[in-house]
């Protein structure tokens, strides 16, 4: 059936695309003439390009930052392959991302393996954000928004023939000694395609445009770090994925397995570092056309075996061997002997195993040439254990279990219907109904005859722990062409999010077990609360699309605004807890401190810009410039204060150029400072900063060449979004340790780094 209904771009719709020369330099094998079946949704976000995502592979070895072109979306700091997307400052579980059509859940009470960790940049095949207004077919149980990321879709041969296919690549950059590869292959016929995928990068730490800091010290013996190298910086991953997919007429059968393994990733924000984190995964996919429309079901599991305790640049041995001193004051603790002296702690081993399972169905059906209606339903089933054994000191006798035997079930149904009433409207309206339960086993603390363990784990173990929340998504669209130059595009959206485990069930308030949750990176620690509310989002937004006829320039311009009543933030602990949650807590300022998480009431606003335009068409090639420009300012309704981590009013500016098989970029990327920040969390404040990078490629048919300058001018400057520097020392105390302060110093950003990278297609 030949449909009429436009692809309706959503509010704040991103345009980074690359100008339409530099999409035909691409290397395309001929012999490759059908692809997997297109996606069944009609209603498209916000796309970036094939050519962006190709320039920027060889730049990083992190998904996520793969998005930082797109108005709107930010990163969290973190690990080198696991930082965390923010959409107009709201951030890591408030955002739905879908990997293959999976929901992945970070199992970590740090979030040290976020969904995008488990896609390796060389296997990213589509990267799609649905930014705040989100329809109710992408997903739920979300405030900010969606993202959708793909591996690459499956190739087929011409009828009758067979193809054998595929890539091998490489990068180095100079900064942290990073360096990588990636192979991929593919045998296929005309119905059926087996694929390999593989990868492997690493790094040592990085380094900062100057020095940051006034020691060296690691609380290692022997072991010191530079003044400019930021600490716990270094990672190693590898992945691997082996795909089958069969495909007769319009019909498509997919099977995909997937391994990741990471030996080590070491985080300058957490107190711990990831010394593990294995994840297996099973995907399976039928994708099929019919006469009354498209029709797409999925089945999932994933298993993760995720272990944390303290990297190379961080103290490992805690205690005092004399018995002198209290267990955790950074006193020395070296063993004299092969056996652990009873007053050290041998690290502080964190364990944590989950178990995700997952169906969907979705249909999308023509009801007529202009009327399509999206229906579907979703079943998720995610178990979390998450236990820290005991190694000494006051982390004794027993294993401290933080959660035990966690679940958390949704069950949820949709339905959209997009139309186009008229030649100048399209519209989409949808509704979505989530049932989504938790629940979580008997805890036990080291040391149950011990306080705070005395009073708090009865009162967590005989507690009513089950909750069940009835969460209603709303979305409305509606797209106006003013005239060939001008579409205008009103949306609401009513959006809800039930907390997550770690938000309900982290329970003990003794300081060092607080300090081990937290996936905020602002050195903190916390402890949740079972009876949190679901968020629940109200936003409003407008997009103004100002453009040529045939889009050689355009002007996007989205304000919006959002209310979220019961948002989960922050209040320091009260003194009813014990522990470390002490009166002094309550009023301390200039240093890290200790946090329940509670239900209060916030508002954001801003505006997203973005446009492009040519400068010229010269004998030496196109020229063209693209500009993001992105403001959100968030604040707690009910307390006046700031909201975490937003980032500042920044602006990037692209000068590009495209000749023959050349694609080269200019960038001026510059942030305000950031001087709104949350009191409650004494956040540290960071400078303004501008940065200039450089990028340049060359493309034959079967061979991609790409060189890159980051930082050109080694321009010193801290991440806006990268946390409390503990990267290094003893970092399990909230207090400063000898020369090196534990707060007042936030994660600097990378010194210059120069990277190439090759890829070459067979």
């Amino acid at each position: 059936m030949n449909r009429t209904i436009k692809r309706l771009p959503l509010a704040v719709a991103v345009s980074m695309a690359l100008p339409v020369l530099a999409q035909a330099q691409e290397t395309k094998l001929e012999s490759v003439v059908v692809t997997a079946p297109e996606a069944a949704s009609t209603v498209s976000g916000a796309v970036v390009p094939r050519a962006a995502l190709q320039s920027l592979k060889p730049a990083t070895s992190d998904a996520a930052s793969l998005l930082r072109d797109v108005p709107g979306v930010s990163l969290y700091g973190s690990g080198g392959v696991s930082s965390l997307p923010s959409i107009r400052g709201l951030a890591d579980d408030r955002i739905r991302i879908k990997v293959d059509g999976m929901d992945l859940i970070a199992a970590c009470p740090n979030h040290m393996n976020p969904a995008l960790s488990y896609l390796d940049p060389s296997n990213v095949g589509l990267l799609e954000v649905y930014p705040g207004i989100s329809p109710v077919s992408v997903g739920g149980d979300s405030i900010a928004g969606t993202i959708v990321a793909e591996s690459k879709a499956p190739v087929f041969a011409e009828a009758g023939k067979t193809l054998v296919t595929g890539e091998v690549g490489a990068f180095y950059r100079s900064n942290g000694n990073a360096r990588g590869g990636n192979l991929g292959a593919t045998f296929a016929s005309d119905s059926l395609s087996v694929s390999y995928s593989g990868s492997t990068a690493e790094s040592d730490n990085y380094e900062a445009a100057r020095a940051f800091k006034s020691s060296e010290v690691t609380g290692r013996e022997g072991h010191t770090l530079p003044l400019d190298e930021v600490g716990s910086t270094a990672y190693k991953s590898r992945n691997h994925e082996l795909g089958f997919a069969f495909k007769g007429g319009d019909h498509l059968f997919e099977a995909k397995v997937g391994l990741q393994d990471i030996p080590y990733e070491l985080w300058p924000n957490q107190r711990m570092d990831m010394l593990e984190n294995d994840q297996k995964r099973v995907n399976l996919r039928y994708q099929g056309k019919y006469d009354w429309g498209n029709l797409e079901a999925r089945a999932y599991h994933e298993k993760v075996e995720h272990f944390m305790d303290f990297g190379a640049d961080k103290r490992f041995w805690y205690g005092d061997a004399s018995g002198g001193a209290s267990a955790l004051n950074g006193a020395p603790c070296v063993p004299v002997t092969d056996k652990v002296p009873s007053l050290c702690a041998a690290g502080m081993p964190m364990n944590t195993e989950s178990r995700n399972t997952g169906f969907a169905l979705k249909g999308d059906v023509n009801l007529s040439a202009t009327d399509l209606v999206r229906v579907g339903a979703e079943i998720q089933r995610y178990r979390l254990d998450d236990w820290w054994p005991a190694s000494g000191a006051g982390m004794a006798p027993d294993t401290f279990w933080n959660i035990n035997n966690g679940e958390r079930d949704r069950n949820a149904v949709f339905a959209e219907w997009e139309a186009q009433p008229s030649a100048q409207w399209t519209t989409l309206a949808g509704v979505r109904y989530e049932r989504v339960k938790t629940d979580a086993g008997p805890v036990q603390a080291y040391n149950n005859k011990a306080a705070p363990a005395t009073t708090l784990v009865p009162a967590f173990n005989n507690a009513n722990r089950e909750r069940t929340d009835n969460n209603w998504d709303v979305t409305l669209l509606a797209k106006y062409t003013v005239d060939p130059t001008l579409d205008v595009e009103l949306g609401f959206a009513r959006k809800v999010r039930s907390p997550s485990l770690y938000e309900r069930y982290s329970w003990y308030s003794r300081g060092m077990e607080m300090l081990m949750v937290n996936w905020f990176g602002d050195g903190n620690g916390y402890i949740g609360d079972m009876n949190l509310e679901p968020e629940k989002a109200h936003t409003v937004s407008a997009t103004f699309d100002w453009h040529s006829i045939d889009r050689k320039w355009e002007l996007k311009a989205t304000p919006f605004y959002s209310r979220v009543t019961d948002y989960i933030d922050a209040v320091r602990c009260p003194t009813s807890l014990g522990g470390s949650c002490l009166p002094a807590n309550l009023t301390a300022t200039n240093k890290f401190v200790f946090l329940q998480l509670a239900n209060q009431s916030a508002r954001l606003y801003g505006i997203d810009l973005s446009g492009r335009m040519p400068l010229a068409s010269t004998h030496y090639g196109e020229f063209g410039l693209r500009g993001v420009l992105n403001y959100t300012d968030g604040k707690n309704r009910d307390t006046g204060d700031n909201l975490y981590n937003i980032m500042p009013l920044n602006v990037k500016l692209t000068l590009t150029h495209q000749h023959g098989g050349w694609d080269n970029a200019l960038e001026w990327f510059a942030a305000q400072s950031k001087n709104d920040v949350s009191a409650v969390r004494n956040e540290q404040e960071t400078s303004g900063y501008n940065l200039v990078n450089l990028r340049t490629s060359y493309s034959w048919k079967q061979v991609r060449v790409d060189f890159g300058v980051e930082n050109v001018f080694d321009k010193f400057y801290y991440l806006p979004l990268g946390g409390a520097y503990v990267g290094q020392g003893t970092t399990m105390t909230s207090k400063e340790v000898g020369a090196v302060p534990l707060w007042g110093t936030p994660v600097p950003g990378a010194g210059r780094s120069i990277y190439a990278g090759i890829n070459y297609q067979f």
